[in-house]
């Protein structure tokens, strides 16, 4: 199954083929290392989309064995791999901060974004539910214009990604830094 939940069976699974396997990872960099700077986005039980709570088991411990595998395979210095964490949206915290440690520089979190922009829009749509089926109050005249034009909508929902990022760069252990830093 593309990915690698939902399905009856899930417990029977070949892990190697759920899961990306420290070999693979330095197949991986014994190929591309030659090439200077190169992320990996290893399979770790991350997966794109929001699911039932519970149904995602994320193992950042692939990825500390990757990081020790590369590491004593080439005498590398500790965390050798810049690793990027696919499908983090939704993920629990402390497995965030864990994969961090081992490497993770870039996280992936386009659903989480994508909900932070719509639940505001949601939201500001509810609170001004008349202005979306009327240009002109029926009952009294007000005109709606200030309500329905996007502009007024969407720079709350901007605000809702803005915020959901700082979120993200505080669990990335980046807030206040640049690339340069």
């Amino acid at each position: 199954e593309e990915d690698g939940i939902g399905s009856e069976f899930d417990e029977a699974a070949d892990n190697s083929k759920l899961y990306t396997q420290p070999a693979d990872v330095l197949q991986a960099y014994d190929r591309l290392n030659h090439i200077g700077h190169f992320s990996v986005a290893a399979s770790f039980g991350n997966v794109h989309g929001v699911y039932k709570p519970g149904n995602v088991k994320l193992r950042p411990e692939i990825l500390r064995n990757s990081q020790e595998l590369v590491q004593q395979t080439h005498n590398t210095g500790p965390n050798p791999l810049h690793l990027v964490f696919h499908g983090g949206s939704g993920s629990e915290k402390a497995k965030i901060e864990e994969a961090v440690g081992y490497g993770v520089f870039k996280m992936n979190i386009d659903t989480d974004t994508q909900f932070a922009f719509s639940k505001e829009v949601g939201a500001f749509v509810n609170e001004h539910a008349k202005a979306f089926l009327y240009q002109v109050d029926p009952d009294d005249g007000t005109p709606y214009k200030k309500f329905y034009d996007p502009r007024k909508y969407l720079r709350l929902a901007e605000q809702g990604i803005v915020t959901r990022l700082q979120e993200a760069f505080e669990d990335l252990g980046s807030s206040g830094k640049s690339i340069a830093s």
